[in-house]
């Protein structure tokens, strides 16, 4: 499809269009990562941009806008960007918090390591969960949801329709605080055996009080955590699958609730 004649109207469509699709790919997951070069970014949603105004612009609305109206209107194209990120994002730090708490509970509260992807100190688990659902989103090509969630948007929520007076801001709450569940679903059978291992050397030391129990925990918590995490990597696999398959219909279901309906 041929691009229309360059013009003030046409250029105000295409920066409507970029806003929602820049905002979107500097929120998506992996690959809005601080490790990746801002211009590979911004070249990646200038050619997204391009891609994509040819086939959605007949559902721009086609109006004069003025500076403050056009700025008014980027701004919430790109506001809907970040919530479709953001929606993504609660999976990973649901990902990275379980690692948090397992680490935690096995002995390394004080492993940290540098995680390129944010740019800051997390525990050595989260990162190993984190490499794990990268590659894993990568995997299953679940990047493309996002790409296909963004042209679908403009047939069920053109631009200057969003609402957040709805159940919109909700949603996104509820969705959060499934964040926390999902963390512990990751963590659980850790945390069960490490509760279990907790109990058992506390009735030890009090058979053999002599027994240095401390000492004794150490290596017997890493290594069990590390045993029932490679025993449970299928079960990590499946909720991981599962969340990730869940975004298309979470997607349809806030364009709903921002449009209004």
């Amino acid at each position: 499809m041929p691009f229309p004649a360059l013009s003030t109207e046409t250029f105000s469509l295409f920066l409507i269009c970029a806003a929602r699709v820049s905002a979107l790919m500097g929120s998506i997951p992996v690959f809005s990562s601080a490790q990746t070069p801002m211009q590979v970014k911004a070249g990646l949603s200038l050619t997204l941009s391009l891609l994509v105004f040819p086939v959605v612009s007949p559902l721009v609305p086609q109006q004069s806008l003025t500076p403050v109206g056009l700025a008014l209107l980027v701004g919430q194209e790109a506001l809907l960007g970040f919530i479709l990120g953001f929606m993504g994002r609660l999976i990973f730090t649901a990902v990275e918090f379980g690692g948090t708490i397992i680490g935690y509970q096995m002995g390394f509260a004080a492993a940290n390591v540098f995680d390129p992807q944010n740019q800051r100190q997390i525990s050595l688990m989260s990162q190993f969960q984190s490499v794990f659902a990268i590659l894993l989103f990568l995997a299953l090509d679940a990047h493309h949801l996002f790409l296909r969630a963004i042209v679908h948007s403009y047939r069920l929520l053109p631009p200057g329709k969003l609402d957040l007076s709805g159940g919109a801001v909700p949603f996104l709450i509820e969705l959060t605080g499934n964040m926390f569940v999902l963390a512990v679903r990751f963590s659980a059978p850790v945390l069960a055996l490490l509760l279990l291992s907790g109990l058992v050397l506390g009735i030890m030391s009090r058979v053999f009080p002599q027994l240095n129990v401390f000492m004794l925990s150490f290596p017997v918590n890493i290594g069990l955590a590390l045993l029932v995490i490679g025993l449970t990597f299928q079960l990590v696999s499946t909720l991981l699958m599962r969340e990730f398959n869940l975004l298309g219909e979470r997607f349809l279901y806030m364009f709903e609730l921002l449009g209004g309906t």
